[in-house]
């Protein structure tokens, strides 16, 4: 069953990039175009505006995430898809479990990673249940949606182009993975200097994703009670 919260606690095997994806939009960090106080996308979260919507942004920058944080605000049951594995028998049977569960008060946030994978018999196969209200599209890509998406489903969503973070955005991100002990790498006791944490932002260009793989990497090299040096990242 593909249907599930998006707050269940993450497990510590996962990757640190998951268990340490922000829980609010306080926790989030970057795309203050789109979200400090007053702009598009945090007035449609706080307002609980129900239309449709695709991110457009590089690997690593919070699409995912946004999607998880808009499903927890507005207690919807998240279903994730990934374009790349799903054909139209699975959709068919997600949109039937959608329209059932609406029937009983229940909200469906429906993510499409790399919706523009979807070829247009599949995206054609979401349009009648966003017209209808059974789900709330929310789509990823990295590529331009006027080229990718349908025009019928396009013209029912709004597009936000989420940006590369900045390396003193990173920073920040990786350093609260390194105190934070219930699902960070707290309670490794791994140490870095600031310098460090700079060197893995840059390699990582703007991906967040990217550099928690780095820091994950670095710190089993370090070993608990250790300090993460320039050249164990390099």
């Amino acid at each position: 069953n593909p249907i599930r919260r998006p707050d269940e606690p993450p497990d510590r095997s996962t990757p640190l990039a998951d268990r340490m994806r922000p829980r609010s939009l306080d926790e989030f960090v970057g795309q203050e175009h789109l979200l400090a106080p007053g702009k598009p996308l945090r007035l449609q979260i706080e307002r609980d505006d129900p239309g449709s919507i695709i991110f457009w942004g590089p690997p690593g920058v919070g699409k995912t995430t946004l999607a998880k944080i808009i499903a927890r605000v507005t207690k919807a049951d998240f279903i994730e898809f990934s374009a790349v594995l799903s054909g139209i028998k699975e959709i068919k049977q997600v949109m039937a479990d959608a329209e059932k569960a609406r029937q009983f008060g229940t909200r469906t946030i429906v993510f499409i990673d790399e919706i523009h994978r979807f070829n247009k018999a599949q995206q054609d196969a979401f349009l009648p249940h966003v017209e209808k209200g059974n789900i709330r599209l929310i789509g990823a890509t990295t590529e331009n949606p006027s080229f990718e998406i349908i025009g019928a489903l396009l013209s029912r969503t709004r597009v936000y182009v989420l940006h590369p973070l900045a390396g003193e955005q990173i920073v920040v991100l990786l350093r609260r993975a390194l105190e934070d002990r219930e699902r960070g790498l707290g309670e490794m006791d791994v140490r870095a200097e600031d310098a460090v944490l700079q060197r893995i932002a840059a390699y990582s260009s703007g991906d967040a994703r990217s550099a928690y793989n780095v820091l994950q990497v670095a710190a089993g090299i370090a070993g608990e009670n250790a300090e993460i040096t320039d050249a164990m990242v390099q």
